[in-house]
């Protein structure tokens, strides 16, 4: 077993931890349901071309790979920019990252509103980009919500609800792009159709932007756990952000799930970005369906975060639960991998229900699983070092299953993701459950 250092000071922490009152404020669900819906009008974003992609290269005259990319370059920016961003997010705090990522995502959404030309292809990839970068400071803050705003009790469905927003955000993107953009052939038709759907998004986006300057707090007046009581009463020149990334790359199950994590988050975006191109081509003309697939996707993945979380809160089995999920995730893709090419659209939407309900539900997972490991280290930095294992497996398998889609068909491109969940899988078998953050909510409450 490790033998942790005790700071210097820290029975006077422990003394100003227990004296501190907990008390949760009303305002914490206010807070999450914003951050959920900014965070939903971010990976609307990310996913509106990827789920037309035949109808947007069409319309630009550009290749599928092209298009792909625009869904890739959320997962170009984030690696380089999260430290920086998971570095502000530790000095300046929850709300000037909120700001930050709200206004990026509403000014990325009017820069496309100046791309309604076949010709514009470049300002759609700048409009792109700007909601891209506004990504990086939302997908590092749902545990850090939950872990300050929210009680021990709570603090994991709490987390599950802050992920769902982007969860719910894909579903709205496979959903109504499809719906507000025909596959029509003449191309003032298609600028009108693209313009409304852009300008809804960049109207959406600046509302939200707003009410982010308005509701938005740094922290409630009183901590609402022992855990976050310890960490408030830590001197801030005791903390140093490297030493943390450090500590964090020494601690070896940590390292684990980081490429656990990622195998199955890559695997996910990669499925998202590339859905509409295997529909369409054993289900040719079904545009639709193949965004209301994606919608089945997300929606059972949201109902399994959900319950995956509130299972969390109950029981604290972070280990059982995360492998058993992992082996269903296997599972379900074997089952979508050999059902697709069937003929039946049906059998597609259970398959790819079951896939996502598992698939998807396993992300929140992960992201608590990583804060019981790793506190009282930032939870910012932890599930942004989640984030950034699975932009990069992310790229990988788009690119990789993209191309043995071209080469070799749809099922060869599965059956690759089919052998890197099952690599996820033995993996995740090896982390220890080595849960601190239980540990000190009841060191505190015995002390």
């Amino acid at each position: 077993g490790m033998v942790q250092q005790e700071p210097a000071g820290a029975p006077a922490m422990v003394a100003a931890a227990a004296a501190a009152e907990v008390r949760l404020s009303w305002r914490r669900w206010v807070v999450v349901l914003l951050f959920s819906s900014y965070s939903l009008c971010n990976a609307f974003q990310w996913i509106q071309y990827g789920s037309i992609n035949n109808v947007f290269m069409h319309f630009y005259g550009v290749s599928a790979f092209a298009i792909d990319w625009l869904s890739m370059i959320y997962m170009v920016t984030y690696i380089p920019l999260l430290f920086p961003v998971a570095w502000l997010l530790d000095k300046r705090g929850l709300r000037i990252i909120a700001l930050a990522g709200s206004a990026l995502n509403a000014l990325g959404a009017w820069v496309k509103l100046g791309s309604l030309k076949p010709y514009l292809f470049p300002v759609t990839i700048l409009g792109q980009v700007i909601c891209s970068v506004a990504q990086v400071f939302i997908l590092g803050m749902p545990s850090q919500i939950a872990s300050v705003w929210f009680g021990s009790h709570e603090v994991s469905t709490a987390c599950s609800i802050a992920v769902f927003g982007n969860q719910l955000g894909i579903a709205v993107g496979f959903l109504v792009p499809p719906v507000l953009v025909p596959n029509v052939e003449d191309v003032e038709k298609l600028a009108y159709h693209i313009g409304i759907m852009f300008f809804v998004t960049a109207g959406v986006a600046t509302a939200l932007f707003i009410l982010v300057i308005i509701v938005f707090k740094e922290k409630p007046p009183h901590p609402p756990s022992r855990a976050q009581a310890l960490l408030q009463s830590r001197p801030t020149e005791e903390y140093s952000y490297v030493q943390s990334i450090l500590r964090l790359l020494r601690n070896v199950n940590f390292l684990l799930l980081t490429v656990t994590y990622g195998l199955n988050a890559g695997c996910f975006y990669s499925l998202s970005t590339l859905l509409n191109r295997m529909v369409i081509h054993h289900y040719p003309g079904e545009e639709v369906n193949a965004g209301r697939i994606g919608l089945t996707i997300i929606l059972s993945g949201m109902a399994g975060a959900l319950i995956s979380g509130i299972w969390l809160d109950r029981t604290k089995t972070y280990k059982q639960t995360t492998l058993v999920v992992y082996i269903m995730s296997l599972v379900g893709m074997i089952v979508y991998t050999f059902t697709l090419s069937l003929g039946y659209l049906w059998v597609v939407f259970v398959t790819a229900g079951l896939l996502g309900f598992f698939m998807t539900g396993y992300l929140p997972l992960g992201f608590e699983f990583a804060a019981e490991l790793t506190y009282p280290e930032s939870e910012g930095t932890s599930s942004g070092l989640l984030n950034v294992s699975a932009q990069i497996f992310g790229i990988a398998f788009t690119i990789g299953q993209g191309q043995i889609m071209d080469h070799f068909g749809t099922r060869a491109g599965n059956l690759l993701l089919c052998s890197f969940l099952f690599l996820g899988t033995v993996m995740t078998a090896f982390i220890k459950a080595d849960l601190r953050r239980q540990q000190a909510n009841l060191d505190n409450e015995q002390t």
